[in-house]
């Protein structure tokens, strides 16, 4: 993922002040991201080949400057760069785009500074923008609750904020791993960043990615065995329900295994979404893209983390917390999530029932052996929902819970999918939860080198990831019956 233009324009300044050709930098809003960026860049574990090597401690520094905000530089060499845009990529801790958008501004100010952590007020990172954020946080949290009198709940105090959402998994999952250095359990499929993120840091790594009730078995044996040869399994993550095929783990259980095994239960629910899910009384973490749903508008990126006062680790993870947390989530970001969050109620009733109404056309034709379409895995229509159904809320009279904006479509084959794809009149992308329809081949683009593993997994070639948006239900389902005959006279004229 390349930086974006703003985001190279400031870097760009700072090299040239530095006087230095043949050099890169990446831009952090902290020195803690910034020394992880070093530590990630010069690990013995980045040797991978002839193309990707570990830089050179002599090659790489750290750098501070200040322009309206501190900034702090990880220059290396160009020729480093395929290494070093690893950490950039994945923990998703660099500065955004509006943050080198309003530092831009002032870069006549720009001036190199003594390399500390600016121990003055993050007041960029700090603002009233944030403190509405976390009430609007609280109130979703708060409203139609499964079971009332379950005390304490969350406060704005508890809720803490990334720049990314793939930052409020990689942070946390820095701060255990100082903590135990023991294993990560990554239970169920998940967003292809999160996988990366448990394979390139910390100790070590173990994933049940089909999140069935089989896995949930293995999982209890592995538990079982780490504790008998007295290692520490530091944490069990799940998205609820998992990207991108929807299977939904078995909550219950999952928190009865992290009890028993005294281990941090943190819980994605990015796809189900704080309207129609109320899982907080579950897990230890609870972690949340607000770049998707919660936002709405594709344009702006965050993430946030609450923690559970009334979980039996959340004393242990407060203190972990006050000791590694820096706020990184830059006021104007802050600002803008606020602005779109306003309608997040009303623009979930329109998601849910969107895509409702296309899984049931979708589901109609998987029914009917003459059509194209194989499967559609949404929890509504698949085995795994009824561990979906039981956290969804209470229904209130302004908003009845769904299942969320994401689907899976599986046609027959190849050909057919192909067809389907290209005769589908809606954005291709990667995101989730914009204000259009999109489609991304998932398992094609993320997994073209690993078609094997993926598969696994119940990945697929012939599976397209459909993002509802806000469209006109009719003018959708004009667009995927369109779609739909497509592939069936694929399949038919074979």
């Amino acid at each position: 993922m390349k930086p974006h233009r703003d985001i190279t324009s400031l870097a760009l300044a700072i090299l040239k002040r530095l006087s230095l050709e043949n050099q890169a930098c990446f831009l952090f809003a902290s020195l803690q991201s910034a020394k992880e960026c070093l530590d990630y860049s010069t690990s013995p574990r980045r040797n991978k080949g002839a193309n990707k090597k570990t830089v050179a401690y002599h090659q790489i520094q750290i750098r501070a400057f200040r322009v309206k905000d501190r900034i702090y530089a990880v220059v290396f060499p160009s020729a480093n760069l395929s290494v070093v845009s690893g950490f950039w990529s994945t923990p998703g801790v660099g500065v955004s785009s509006r943050f080198a958008e309003t530092n831009l501004a002032f870069i006549d100010q720009l001036v190199e500074v003594e390399l500390s952590e600016d121990n003055q007020p993050r007041s960029s990172f700090e603002a009233s923008a944030h403190n509405v954020l976390r009430q609007r946080i609280i109130h979703y949290l708060r409203r139609a609750v499964l079971h009332p009198d379950s005390q304490p709940r969350p406060s704005a105090e508890d809720i803490n904020f990334f720049p990314t959402g793939m930052a409020s998994i990689y942070k946390p999952h820095s701060y255990l791993s100082k903590l135990y250095q023991g294993t990560t359990v990554l239970f169920g499929m998940a967003f292809m960043n999160t996988i990366t993120a448990f394979q390139e840091f910390g100790s070590n790594y173990k994933f049940f990615g089909l999140g069935t009730d089989n896995d949930l078995g293995a999982l209890e044996t592995f538990l079982n065995e780490e504790r008998d040869l007295g290692r520490k399994v530091q944490a069990i993550w799940a998205e609820f329900p998992a990207n991108p095929i929807l299977v939904t783990p078995n909550l219950v259980r999952l928190r009865a295994l992290a009890d028993e095994y005294d281990t941090v239960l943190a819980i994605d629910d990015t796809i189900g979404s704080f309207a129609n899910i109320d899982i907080m009384d579950m897990t230890d973490m609870l972690v949340t893209s607000l770049t998707k749903s919660f936002n709405g508008y594709a344009d702006v990126i965050a993430g946030s983390v609450v923690l559970n006062p009334s979980s039996r680790r959340d004393g242990e993870l407060k203190s972990l917390f006050d000791e590694y947390y820096v706020p990184e989530l830059f006021i104007t970001d802050a600002e803008a999530i606020e602005r779109n969050s306003r309608d997040y109620l009303t623009r979930t009733i329109r998601l849910n029932h969107n895509t409702s109404c296309l899984v049931d056309y979708l589901h109609s034709y998987a029914e009917d052996p003459q059509s194209a379409v194989h499967k559609v895995h949404y929890p509504s229509v698949i085995d795994s929902g009824v561990h979906y159904r039981q956290f969804m809320r209470r229904t209130t009279p302004d908003f009845t819970p769904g299942y969320g904006c994401l689907f899976s479509v599986e046609l027959e084959d190849l050909p057919t999918t192909i067809a389907f794809y290209n005769n589908l009149n809606v954005h291709n992308s990667v995101h989730l939860g914009a204000p259009f329809t999109l489609a991304f081949a998932y398992t094609m683009c993320t997994y073209a080198t690993e078609l094997d593993w993926a598969a696994k997994y119940g990945l697929k070639r012939t599976q397209i990831r459909i993002s509802a948006g806000l469209e006109d239900t009719g003018i959708l389902l004009e667009d995927f019956r369109i779609a739909v005959e497509a592939a069936n006279k694929v399949k038919h004229s074979g």
